[in-house]
């Protein structure tokens, strides 16, 4: 078995692959298309060979400004293969081991998405099982499983208690917030990096990553109580495929008061009055009051994420020996 990077010569072979199992895949048309905007490319596109013939594919995916990929969008193995699972992890891992040699010092997440109540449909649970049982082999252990809700306009717009102000701020009052609202946060990526990295790192990163998505800098909000005291943020953004809500938060003295919503209905509004017919959103399943919170303001979940990544700890390894 001969796991490897493809080349352009390869193009009509990847194209080729087609997935009949009810879970994410990238059909052809999509692939091509961004492969020349460059969030496919073939150095990061990845296939198994038994014999010249093309028995497993991994397309990982980054924004067209990336250095290295972000996460692996599509895993695919010809279900005549005998042991999915192992040749997966193995076409997984040789993937993940050029990318670190190549540079990258966070490993790709691997992002399965599955239609809602999955659970209750054995087709949807066989054709996760085996590529979680790769991921797992491969090192992405951290498991997280999230929920995605879209916003459109037939909902309405979410109503505003009007008890909030909000104003713009520096990157630096962004960060401070940042590191005020990670206390006690139910995030679970959040609770994970406060525990590898600390909390002005794991502010840091929030930012960095926010400034370097599509959406616009000028739609970020601090949120203000009538007497200035601020009790969180807003942080519309945007993908290469949607806008969507970014990040929002309360602090922690003033949880529990319903100010998710006020931050919620202006994240929407931000959204909606710079042209967005469409908002998305994702929350851990763990997060019980934000999805509530979601609901509240009438997005309504579409489907599941099953996210899989080397675990916070590892990286921080990994790091300091490099």
């Amino acid at each position: 078995m001969l796991f490897r990077s493809t080349t352009e010569t390869d193009l009509d072979r990847v194209t080729a692959v087609t997935v009949d199992e009810p879970i994410s895949w990238i059909p052809a048309d999509r692939y091509l298309e961004e492969l020349a905007e460059g969030m496919y490319r073939p150095e990061w596109t990845w296939i198994a060979e038994d014999g010249g013939r093309v028995v497993a594919r991994a397309l990982w995916w980054g924004q067209a400004s990336s250095e290295h990929p972000v996460a692996l969008d599509c895993l695919h193995v010809d279900p005549s293969v005998a042991d999915r699972a192992a040749v997966a992890a193995g076409l997984i891992t040789a993937g993940l081991r050029a990318f670190a040699e190549q540079g990258a010092t966070k490993p790709p997440l691997y992002n399965a998405t599955l239609p809602n109540g999955w659970r209750e449909d054995p087709d949807v649970v066989a054709a996760l099982d085996w590529r979680q049982e790769a991921a797992r082999a491969a090192g992405l252990t951290a498991e997280v499983e999230r929920l995605r809700f879209e916003w459109t306009p037939d909902a309405g717009l979410p109503a505003s208690s009007g008890r909030l102000t909000f104003t713009e701020g520096s990157d630096e009052d962004f960060l401070d917030v940042f590191r005020r609202i990670a206390e006690g946060s139910l995030d679970g990526e959040t609770r994970r990096n406060l525990v590898a990295l600390g909390a002005e790192a794991t502010a840091r990163e929030e930012v960095d990553f926010y400034l370097s998505c599509p959406g616009e800098r000028s739609w970020w909000r601090l949120a203000r109580t009538p007497d200035g005291q601020v009790a969180g943020l807003a942080l519309p953004s945007a993908t290469p495929y949607s806008r969507n809500v970014g990040y929002l938060g309360v602090v922690p003295e003033l949880r529990g008061q319903g100010y998710v919503d006020d931050v919620l209905a202006e994240i929407t509004r931000v959204q909606v009055e710079a042209g967005a017919e469409l908002i998305t959103a994702t929350t851990d399943t763990d997060n019980a009051p934000m999805a509530a919170a979601f609901a509240r303001a009438g997005y309504r979940t579409v489907q599941t994420r099953m996210i899989y990544a080397v675990p916070e700890t590892s990286q921080a390894t990994q790091a300091a020996a490099s």
